[in-house]
């Protein structure tokens, strides 16, 4: 069943709490309810809202918000060491993450307390501490709005990247996700490689799943605000990935820059966005309404009452203050409307 809303106001549908409308949202459960209002109305602009975690709001939506409610989870295949899960579009991402470290399983523990919809996580594939969504996902099923149908895609074929996918390129504007196959396992495979996070495991004592997940909440929780006490949409930048010669000059100049290898690419480093933004001296930045969060700097916040523009503007200023600072271009995750 669908639901239909009209001239709807969005501040409680976005985690900036931006306060916005949209021309129209839908609200549905099945693939046939698309089919069915695809069929009869053919939108020439849409966009999937789920949780409103990434989503940044500028202006009245003169489009179609499409939101999926369904959030079931059922478990397709258990081998005793492989267990193969199908999770629909609406379920929470967290909550399916403290479900599989109550249930003995690894492969997604590293991506607690992500805030993102299951639809929302191999759109963006979601990363943190070393793991992303993609190692874990094993299929995409998605209604294809182009043809009317239900397309199922395995995960070379999502073409996943870092912070990108298929569904952000060839497929942008043209996929719905409906539910996310995973592969999870019981084989103990700890992904420590971040000092803090580290330190928090070996304080609760050695790399349990627990330990791992109560470890990264606690690092998140000290450094990312609650979007429900003061608007944000969590990490607002990408970190910035550049050529390896570019990276060394840096290093040669700030010797304690964190940077990462880009798995598979030897002439590419990933370079920490939050770092550079806190050396160019932005954190904790205020400007009017809008400012960057004091403990976490890839992070922009709307402490009352902002607009999406102002919020924008403070992002293009952060952005000019890196590249005129250290010369590496950094640009947002969240998607912009």
């Amino acid at each position: 069943m669908k639901r239909i809303y009209n001239d709807i106001n969005l501040q409680n549908r976005n985690s900036f709490g931006v306060v916005e409308s949209a021309r129209e949202l839908v609200e549905f459960e099945t693939s046939e309810d698309l089919r069915e209002y695809f069929s009869e109305h053919r939108p020439e602009r849409w966009y999937v809202l789920g949780g409103g975690n990434n989503t940044l709001f500028t202006k009245r939506y003169d489009g179609v918000l499409l939101t999926p409610v369904c959030a079931g989870r059922r478990v397709l295949a258990d081998d005793g060491e492989y267990v193969d899960l199908r999770v629909e579009a609406a379920h929470d991402w967290d909550t399916l993450v403290e479900w599989s470290v109550n249930e003995g399983l690894w492969g997604i523990e590293n991506l607690s307390m992500i805030p993102s919809s299951v639809g929302a996580a191999p759109v963006q594939n979601i990363g943190a501490y070393g793991a992303e969504a993609k190692d874990a996902i094993t299929v995409v099923e998605y209604f294809d709005t182009r043809i009317l149908e239900v397309v199922r895609l395995t995960n070379n074929e999502c073409h996943f990247g870092y912070r990108e996918s298929i569904f952000k390129q060839e497929l942008k504007g043209a996929a719905i996700i409906l539910a996310v196959e995973f592969r999870l396992h019981r084989t103990p495979t700890p992904n420590l490689g971040y000092g803090d996070v580290i330190k928090e495991v070996e304080a609760r004592g050695g790399a349990t799943l627990r330990n791992i997940r109560e470890a990264i909440c606690a690092i998140r929780s000290y450094k990312l605000p609650d979007p429900k006490v003061i608007g944000n949409a969590g990490s607002f930048f990408k970190n910035p990935i550049v050529e390896r010669s570019v990276a060394e000059q840096l290093l040669a100049e700030y010797p304690d820059m964190p940077h990462y290898p880009v798995g598979g690419d030897a002439g590419s480093v990933k370079l920490a966005a939050g770092w550079l933004i806190d050396r160019a001296g932005l954190k904790g930045y205020r400007s009017g309404r809008v400012g960057v969060h004091d403990r976490q700097a890839l992070v922009l916040v709307n402490h009352g009452g902002a607009t999406g523009g102002e919020v924008i503007e403070l992002a293009n200023y952060v952005c000019a203050r890196v590249k005129a600072k250290f010369g590496v271009a950094i640009s947002p995750e969240v998607n912009i409307l």
